[in-house]
């Protein structure tokens, strides 16, 4: 069979995603605080929307607003035909304390007045004080007007600049010195003898390589760093693995020797740079509320506090596209009509989804809030997007970066999808949060003489609940909850009663 082109014509369905169709599923994920500055930004570009709550705001009356500017424009006129002091006296030949003796102390007086209510010259009511914060002083510009002070010349102070530049959240620097001398072209000698120098700024501990050093520096500046204690510094792994025995051989000292040293320890600051603003804490809001209702179900109710309302103002559309004067401009007023018209109808399917979605969670996790998280269900975004007849990737966008109000407290609404555990028994699955909980009430119920091992838990776990988890995975777990391994906490509470 011979090839050779030819035009044929074909019939086929295929899903295109438009700009606007794009911007709609990305509105899904956006938190409340994101979706705020997304629609202010929208307020600003489309003239065509409107913030619902702004109709209380309306302008005045007609008439009023005509009798204020005849009344305004009736005070300008007769401003101008009236001849001012300085002009009267300049056509006397004189000053103006001879024409008006009063003049002078008059104005004097109103600029005093002035200056002592608002301190700028301005007329009107002193500010209130108590609406201004202070703001926090960030490190970066407390430790530039120190190195100002400290060193001399300007190569010095730029390679201070780029100390504090590379110092991190904790105030530690988190660069080699090598690396920052090859790029600025200096000796290593010259910075590391500008870090000596900057490292006894305000906050003590600043520029530090790890937490030894910072230490290091603030003990040394209350002449507290002797040899003992520098060799406890040395052997700070021994004490975070709470190894006493080892760690007073390292040291050459006796138990008391060591808790002395250990509570002088406990008065420094680790992480200096933590006390200078960092950036802005946001408050956790709630984007649903869950209530229990008077005959025992559970009320869901979106908070309307946090979702942004706006208006399609089309009463300005139609005045404004009479007056179009070309098609470019009525080009540019249809397509705000059409943005404007998206957006308030993606704002109100967001709010159906994320109401839908957490109904969802509440029916299938009625057990977790009415017995707490032992009764956690497993939950995937399957199970749910199945139910509610959405697809999966809806279900998780809608659930990202949103929280939810319930009688167990503010959580997150991806903390009620968790894997399943199977059960020894052939029982229900237990889900992984609920397995996390019961691990962390077991180690916090070991009696201080014997310390439970993740063997031990894992079948403690199979023989009272019925739990098939094996011995690494409550490892994995445990590791997650920031829990010490059974040797170190043997350790722990063997100082305890040693202590004790």
């Amino acid at each position: 069979m011979a090839l050779s082109p030819r035009l044929e014509f074909r019939q086929a369905q295929s899903l295109t995603l438009t700009p606007q169709l794009m911007q709609s599923i990305r509105l899904l994920q956006l938190s409340h605080l994101e979706l705020n500055d997304f629609v202010e930004a929208e307020l600003l570009r489309n003239p065509l929307l409107e913030r619902e709550d702004g109709a209380a705001d309306e302008a005045p009356e007609l008439p009023e607003r005509l009798a204020e500017l005849s009344a305004y424009e009736d005070t300008v006129d007769h401003g101008d035909r009236i001849q001012s002091a300085d002009s009267i006296a300049d056509g006397y030949d004189t000053s103006v304390e001879n024409v008006f003796p009063d003049q002078a102390s008059a104005d004097q007086l109103n600029l005093s007045s002035r200056i002592d209510h608002q301190g700028n010259g301005d007329g009107g009511e002193a500010p209130d004080l108590d609406q201004f914060v202070a703001a926090r002083p960030r490190l970066a510009d407390h430790l530039e007007e120190q190195t100002n002070l400290i060193l001399r010349t300007q190569a010095d102070r730029l390679i201070a600049r780029h100390l504090i530049d590379n110092l991190n959240e904790a105030g530690y620097l988190g660069v080699e010195l090598d690396s920052i001398a090859e790029q600025l072209g200096a000796e290593l000698a010259d910075v590391e003898a500008v870090l000596q120098a900057v490292q006894g700024c305000d906050p003590l501990g600043v520029f530090a390589r790890d937490v030894r050093e910072c230490l290091a520096i603030q003990l040394r500046e209350k002449d507290r760093l002797d040899p003992m204690m520098q060799r406890l510094l040395d052997n700070l792994g021994l004490l975070a693995n709470h190894d006493m025995p080892a760690l007073m051989r390292a040291v050459g000292a006796d138990r008391e020797d060591i808790a002395d040293m250990l509570s002088e320890l406990r008065m420094l600051d680790p992480k200096p740079g933590r006390a200078f603003d960092v950036g802005p804490i946001e408050a956790v809001v709630p984007d649903v509320f869950v209530k229990q209702g008077p005959a025992g179900n559970w009320l869901i109710e979106l908070n309307s506090d946090v979702l942004p309302r706006v208006l399609v103002n089309r009463t300005y559309y139609a005045s404004v596209t009479r007056k179009a004067r070309d098609s470019t401009e009525k080009t540019f007023l249809t397509d705000c009509l059409q943005t404007a018209n998206w957006l308030t109808k993606s704002l109100d399917q967001r709010a159906q989804t994320i109401l839908k979605v957490a109904t969802e969670i509440v029916r299938q996790q009625d057990g977790f809030l009415v017995n707490g998280i032992a009764h956690l269900k497993p939950m995937t975004l399957k199970m749910v997007a199945e139910t509610i007849e959405m697809h999966e990737s809806t279900v998780s966008r809608v659930t990202s970066n949103k929280y939810i109000s319930t009688p167990r407290g503010l959580l997150e609404m991806k903390y009620f999808f968790t894997t399943a555990i199977q059960s020894s028994d052939g029982g229900d699955s237990h889900s992984a949060e609920a397995v996390r909980h019961r691990i962390r009430q077991l180690i916090d119920a070991e009696p201080l003489s014997d310390v439970l091992s993740d063997d031990t838990i894992a079948d403690v776990l199979k023989k009272e609940q019925g739990i098939d988890v094996a011995r690494r995975t409550v490892a994995k777990y445990r590791e997650g909850m920031n829990i010490p391994s059974s040797v170190i906490r043997r350790r722990q509470k063997k100082g305890l009663l040693a202590t004790g």
